[in-house]
């Protein structure tokens, strides 16, 4: 019995003898997660209920129970396991034996067993459920205020296992003896806190602190809490130990607050998260759709985008440094790039409700960090890293394994997009097509790093680590390929990397000694969301993003390519321009405008003063870069969609620089017109006369953007609302891509890259493919931006081991 994508598949032969009335034993061995979610609870009373006996435990690859009884019972017990589970708990397979009686007296829970390969699905952290949200309301419960209070089916797992299998001893709860009466409730079958492994009450289990900045002890216990929420209505900076690591609140209707916070943080104008105290005042002031008001309230508890309302009752209430204010109307600028979506989340433990329930109003909760660094899981390491942020500390000496930042999501098309992937969703696996003997692990991007491991045809990505730009970052990443190698005893035979040399996930490779496999970079994005999807070739992949390593010499980002059986090609790419200053272009955008122009008119169009992007340059800075583009020094050349996007933005007048990473293409999107147009830009194809590309010997088609470039001029110079010109921008591009898979006559087109977190250009995509009978794919589970990479990483790897086994006739 095994299952694909929550599909259970029943593949059990059963002889005759199966169906007597004899009492039979049955050895059953459950994979999946199953382990943190209540199952052997679950066994126990299922089994009890049916009057069978037997036994139950953990071990190393999941839940393995014997049930001794009659056939038939023994049958309605097997149904059971799947249609009767815990909701937290996901089945993976179910692997019966049928065997003799035993003589089994009694059904009991045994110790679990650490014995063979660790194959077993660590549970995520859950969010508070609804009884133990009940529990710490109620002042005759004797857990009422107790901010660590958990059961069965809520609570920290990923974050608090140190190995497996999942029991108390082998999680940081072991330091916490539990007192007669939480004993009790672990060892009562009857009880929901039966096996409950952090399970913990105010006389055994963690307490809270609150530090000044010197780590003297200011309060403690619930006295802690309630000077840690009157800090901030205060105004102060609380630095908070959570879940999966620090988190930085204060006030989101106090602007001094918020302008503190950014200034410390050095965190100028990327958009801060909210956490809001009930789902009544994030209604005041979002939309929000039956599928988001889902994902809100899920056990994963994410941050999720939702489009913010103007002029609502209490929206005032909200600070003018924190909501995206629109910027009046002047000349032909209908709208700024400010966000009008705001990232919001209800508490999802106990001390989070706890504390917004004595607020009552919303906080920012921002992850306890300097920008670019990962997060604080110590509260040592906290004093230290955050002291010139945080006004104090508010921490608990329940230890935290390892760090699981905030997941973020969008709700587009109807369906959850994964933008960031950590707390509530890691380490739950995806199930390859593929499966090897072989253990590989993953390196992934150097942008938004993940790490992967696989076991079998499990892909195991590990929560979101970051950008690669710092010390800081570096320890993380290796810190977390420890972690992950002891967690699922892996010695790799083969690491999978970018094929970029200079990426510090692609050093670390060659310094790990194992065979290595490389993954051209936007292959691995196209591989990615295959995998996501349960895609075989062949498909179109469209990965558009802001650059990867192309191995021609030039940077990759616009790209569409063809995977089949034997591997993958490039089918088309966007006409190639040049960065001026290279990775400085990244920054300001008015870099790639000029290199968009220098291509189209050459030096001439350092007269053209009527464009935004010319006049955002001082003369002589402007000569020296159209210098260094026409002697091709630090200036690469590049096909990506990235920098295209940044290039329109600083043509229309919507960025010239950007302070974090794509707020340019971010600016463009918003900026689009709301009411529906299909007119777009003309634009050409042209054969790649120039390609010298070894990867295929098929011809190339090169996306010329010229004539679309020159309609974004004449409009602007006509003064055509920016907001208009962003959208004819967005359909040309969607037609594009129609146009390409017209011409690679593939019915799967597979869209990839971090251009597609873009609302816009995803749907608009979809519907003119769907329109003409194409089957488009899009990332739900796993990021469109490089957080998925690692996912492509594994599931290419095990594409090439399968050919290299094949060729060796293994």
């Amino acid at each position: 019995m095994h299952t694909r994508h929550g599909r259970l598949h029943y593949a059990i032969i059963f002889s005759m003898e199966n169906f007597s009335a004899d009492k039979r034993r049955l050895r059953v061995l459950i994979h999946g997660t199953v382990q943190g979610v209540g199952f052997r609870p679950f066994v126990y009373k299922l089994a009890t209920s049916l009057g069978l006996t037997g036994w139950v435990l953990n071990n190393s690859q999941g839940v393995i129970t014997e049930v001794e009884g009659d056939t038939p019972v023994l049958h309605e017990f097997l149904n059971r396991l799947q249609s009767d589970k815990p909701s937290p708990a996901f089945i993976e397979s179910i692997e019966p034996t049928w065997l003799d009686a035993a003589g089994h007296d009694r059904f009991m829970i045994r110790e679990s067993e650490d014995k063979g390969r660790k194959t077993a699905f660590i549970s995520p952290d859950l969010a508070t459920c609804p009884i133990c949200l009940s529990d710490i309301r109620d002042p005759s419960n004797r857990r009422y205020r107790y901010p660590f209070t958990n059961c069965t089916h809520c609570g920290p797992r990923f974050t608090i296992i140190e190995s497996l299998p999942y029991d108390r001893p082998n999680t940081t709860m072991n330091i916490f003896r539990m007192c007669d009466e939480c004993q009790r409730e672990y060892e009562d079958p009857l009880d929901r806190r039966f096996h409950a492994q952090p399970n913990a009450c105010p006389v055994c289990g963690p307490h809270l602190e609150l530090w000044d900045k010197e780590g003297e002890i200011l309060f403690s216990h619930d006295d802690a809490l309630l000077n840690a929420a009157m800090a901030i209505k205060e105004g102060k900076i609380v630095a908070l130990k959570g879940l999966g690591g620090f988190q930085l609140l204060c006030d989101a209707r106090n602007p001094d607050a918020i302008q503190a916070l950014r200034s410390r943080k050095r965190r100028e104008e990327k958009p801060f998260a909210l956490m809001y105290p009930t789902i009544d005042l994030i209604r005041s002031h979002c939309e929000i759709s039956d599928t988001e008001m889902r994902s809100l309230f899920s056990p994963q508890a994410p941050i999720l985008l939702l489009k913010h309302l103007f002029g609502s009752e209490n929206w005032s209430n909200i600070a003018d440094g924190m909501k995206p204010i629109p910027h009046p109307s002047c000349l032909f600028v209908s709208k700024d790039d400010r966000n009008p979506r705001l990232g919001v989340m209800l508490p999802y433990t106990p001390l989070h409700h706890l504390l917004m329930e004595d607020l009552g109003f919303p906080v920012v909760a921002t992850s306890g960090n300097l920008s670019d660094e990962p997060i604080c899981i110590d509260e040592k390491e906290a004093l230290d890293r955050l002291q010139n942020i945080a006004d104090v500390f508010f921490v608990h000496n329940r230890p935290i394994s390892r760090h699981a930042d905030d997941s973020i999501v969008r709700v587009l098309l109807g369906r959850e997009m994964m933008l960031r992937r950590s707390r509530g969703f890691v380490p739950m696996p995806a199930i390859l097509p593929q499966s090897t003997d072989r253990r590989l692990i993953a390196v992934g991007a150097h942008q938004k790093n993940t790490i992967g491991v696989n076991v079998g045809p499990h892909a195991f990505l590990s929560q979101h680590i970051g950008d690669m730009d710092t010390l800081a970052a570096s320890k993380t990443f290796e810190k977390v390929i420890a972690d992950f190698r002891r967690l699922y005893n892996l010695e790799p035979d083969m690491v999978v990397r970018d094929s970029h040399p200079d990426y510090f996930p692609s050093q670390f490779a060659e310094s790990m000694g194992y065979p290595q496999i490389r993954v051209q970079h936007h292959y691995a994005h196209i591989r990615s969301c295959m995998a996501e999807n349960d895609l075989a070739p062949p498909v179109l992949g469209v990965a558009w993003d802001g650059s990867g390593y192309g191995g021609d010499g030039t940077i990759w980002g616009g790209e569409f390519i063809v995977a089949s059986e034997d591997g993958w090609r490039r089918k088309a790419h966007l006409r190639t321009f040049r960065l001026p200053g290279g990775d400085a272009a990244i920054k300001e955008p008015r870099r790639a405008a000029l290199g968009l122009l220098f291509e189209i008119f050459g030096r001439d169009v350092s007269a053209r003063t009527d464009i935004p992007s010319i006049k955002a340059f001082e003369e002589k800075e402007r000569a020296n870069l159209l210098t260094m583009m026409e002697r091709g020094i630090n200036s690469p050349l590049t096909s990506s969609m990235g920098r295209l996007f940044d290039g329109i933005a600083s043509l229309t007048g919507l960025r010239q620089t950007v302070r974090h990473e794509g707020q340019a293409a971010m600016a463009l999107e918003f900026a689009v017109s709301p009411s529906f147009s299909e007119d777009s830009y003309p634009f050409r194809f042209r054969p790649d006369d120039e390609n010298t590309s070894s990867i295929s010997s098929d011809q190339e088609d090169i996306v010329d953007w010229e004539d679309m470039v020159r309609g974004v001029l004449e409009d602007y110079k006509n003064k055509v609302d920016i907001g208009e010109i962003s959208l004819r921008f967005h359909n040309t591009l969607a037609l594009i891509i129609l146009e390409i898979a017209r011409r690679a006559s593939l019915s799967k087109i597979v869209l990839s890259g971090g251009c597609f977190q873009n609302g816009v250009l995803l749907e608009r995509t979809v519907q003119l493919l769907e329109n003409e009978g194409f089957r488009p794919y899009w990332h739900q589970r796993y990021p469109p931006n490089d957080g998925g990479l690692s996912l492509g990483h594994l599931a290419a790897g095990m594409d090439s081991d399968t050919r290299l086994m094949k060729r060796n006739g293994e």
